[in-house]
């Protein structure tokens, strides 16, 4: 199931790089509460709040590929998260994505994003 959790991971990177709003939607839990911290924002709660935030960042024209790496998945039960480093526009960043199994299927319900102090 960890590499299950990879999977639903890059899926996450697939559609933040593509800026494809509907596979982000769809990555996203529907029953499950959400939540969201960008670098810098306050945090999100709420299915809605999130991926009205997500809209935004994706019609940016401007927002710059993510690229991630050191990725390293944790399962517990119904629920998992992947630690991983992102690097955008040259800055590092630690994050934490979260998971549930909902409908037999890894669904994110909290991305938390931060820079990394050099």
């Amino acid at each position: 199931m960890r590499a299950d959790l990879l999977v639903a991971n890059a899926a996450f990177y697939a559609a933040f790089n593509a800026k494809d709003f509907g596979a982000m939607d769809a990555l996203w839990a529907r029953t499950a509460a959400v939540a969201c911290v960008h670098p810098g924002w306050n945090a999100l709660e709420g299915r809605e709040q999130v991926m009205e935030s997500w809209r935004g960042i994706l019609g940016n024209a401007e927002q710059p590929r993510v690229f991630v790496g050191a990725e390293s998945a944790h399962e517990l039960g119904d629920v998992g998260y992947v630690l991983c480093r992102e690097i955008v526009d040259g800055s590092a960043l630690a994050t934490t994505n979260l998971f549930t199994l909902e409908d037999g299927e890894w669904r994110m319900v909290h991305h938390h994003t931060s820079p990394v102090a050099l």
